[in-house]
């Protein structure tokens, strides 16, 4: 089930909202979150209701070894726990790519169907069985464990949260508690998340899809439109993803949770390592705290620290997908972030104080990232490596420069939505802040310059955004997230 579905919307969430909170006001907590594990493992199975059996095993048998690690913490109990986990992703994501790549043996077919949100779940249980091994992981039982994992929200796409971010929050008195002041702010991040993904996503996605499919089949691209496909998808998996992120988190804050911030305008970003503090910010986290530190960081030397990160980019590109292109796409931010980390070195050893920038300095820097952003993307929509490298010989003009009427809209729409991520404000900064939401949950992002409120003028605002959403939906569009 898509949150962009009519059934979603008119069906699924009113019904679950409804039935929780008349659970919660009758004082019965407990009962409103198996409610919720309920409704969640339902969402999970109407995509296809053959891996729910998959999901229960997932949470059943992390929840018990979890008791066990709670109670002795044997390293082998954790190495076993997180070889399972791996073990079943690498199965149903990875089995197909790795026979395709093995022809030259007497190996059959092999199609295995990916269940959505196998990625997401396995880093999460093993974010939350390392996090039980040192200490880290606040008591729970059962049911709030099950309700942390299959979290509907953000059971598919992320974020990828943890269990002392998330389970203390079911402990508070009011939790199942109708609330105003949350569930309208909920109501209107979900609908601006709402409005990016049908109205700003699925649009510019239709121009960027016919672009890669003429460069994918070998007919030379001209400039004008290499470069009107790739800004389109730019723009598209930026509204994309920031509309399933923000979704998650106003759906959550309507029940009264709030998901730690995964999108914080990462085309503002100056630099490939502040992009990554701001591009899928869970993940960055999972891949820093459980890969790269582990990993020995940079503690252990320069060479050191550049293999580490050439790694963790590594495995982030393989995460997001079983294909070549994807190690491409991972190798060359693990490329970009050695180069970004040597230039800062080199500043550093010439005297330069790295926190004094100047306006063109940082507008040079937000144009070289960017560009940088913009190459990599080529490789992670292509579906093959001659699919990318047509569309930047098309990007360097090296196939002339005209192009054709159907290329208006990658020209222009595109550019003026990249306008749009580069100078307005986003989701967090319109709505701000609510009470209990402390400046780590938030992502450290400043104090809003612009809020919202809830009185008339915002009301009519945000119908008129989810009226535009609701006209617009001709088909349903997945979020390109749910593919991995």
């Amino acid at each position: 089930m898509l949150f962009n579905s009519l059934e979603f919307l008119f069906l699924f969430l009113p019904v679950t909202a409804a039935v929780f909170f008349l659970i919660g006001g009758f004082g019965r907590p407990r009962f409103a979150i198996a409610w919720l594990v309920v409704a969640s493992v339902f969402f999970y199975g109407y995509w296809n209701a053959s891996y729910v059996p998959l999901l229960l095993f997932s949470v059943v048998f992390n929840y018990f070894l979890g008791e066990a690690l709670q109670a002795e913490k044997k390293k082998w109990m954790l190495t076993g726990g997180i070889l399972v986990n791996l073990g079943l992703l690498g199965y149903f994501k990875y089995a197909t790519f790795i026979v395709e790549n093995l022809r030259f043996l007497p190996i059959g077919d092999l199609h295995v169907i990916l269940p959505i949100g196998i990625s997401f779940l396995t880093f999460e249980q093993i974010a939350y069985l390392v996090d039980t091994y040192r200490g880290q992981t606040p008591p729970r039982d059962f049911v709030r464990y099950c309700w942390f994992i299959t979290l509907f929200p953000r059971l598919i796409a992320g974020p990828i949260v943890r269990a002392r971010e998330i389970l203390p929050q079911f402990g508070r008195r009011s939790f199942g508690c109708f609330n105003t002041t949350w569930f309208a702010t909920g109501l209107t991040i979900f609908v601006i998340g709402l409005f990016k993904k049908v109205i700003c996503a699925d649009h510019v996605g239709s121009y960027a899809t016919h672009v890669f499919r003429i460069a994918e089949s070998g007919t030379a691209i001209t400039f004008y439109e290499a470069w009107g496909g790739a800004l389109a998808f730019t723009c598209q998996i930026y509204f994309d993803f920031s509309g399933y992120s923000d979704m998650a988190i106003g759906i959550a804050r309507m029940f009264g949770i709030v998901l730690p911030l995964n999108f914080n305008s990462p085309y503002k970003a100056c630099s490939i390592i502040e992009f990554w503090r701001r591009w899928h910010m869970s993940l960055s986290r999972f891949l820093r705290d459980y890969l790269y530190i582990p990993l020995g960081g940079d503690r252990k030397g320069t060479v050191r620290r550049y293999l580490n990160l050439m790694i963790t980019m590594l495995v982030a590109g393989l995460w997001h997908g079983a294909g070549w292109t994807f190690v491409a796409w991972g190798a060359l931010h693990g490329l970009y972030l050695c180069i970004n980390h040597a230039w800062r070195a080199v500043r550093v050893s010439l005297g330069h104080d790295l926190s004094r920038t100047t306006w063109w300095g940082r507008g040079s820097a937000k144009i070289v990232t960017l560009g940088a952003v913009i190459v990599a993307w080529l490789f992670f929509r292509a579906p093959s490596f001659s699919g990318a490298l047509n569309m930047l010989t098309g990007m360097a003009g090296m196939n002339g420069l005209g192009g054709t009427s159907t290329s208006l809209l990658g020209y222009l729409i595109a550019p003026f939505l990249l306008l749009v991520c580069l100078i307005a404000p986003n989701t967090q900064e319109l709505v701000g802040p609510v009470e209990d939401e402390s400046l780590e949950q938030s992502g450290g992002v400043r104090p809003p310059q612009f809020l919202w409120q809830p009185n008339l003028s915002w009301s009519i605002v945000i119908g008129l955004m989810f009226f535009l959403a609701i006209v617009s939906l001709t088909e349903e569009n997945e979020f390109i997230y749910f593919r991995f």
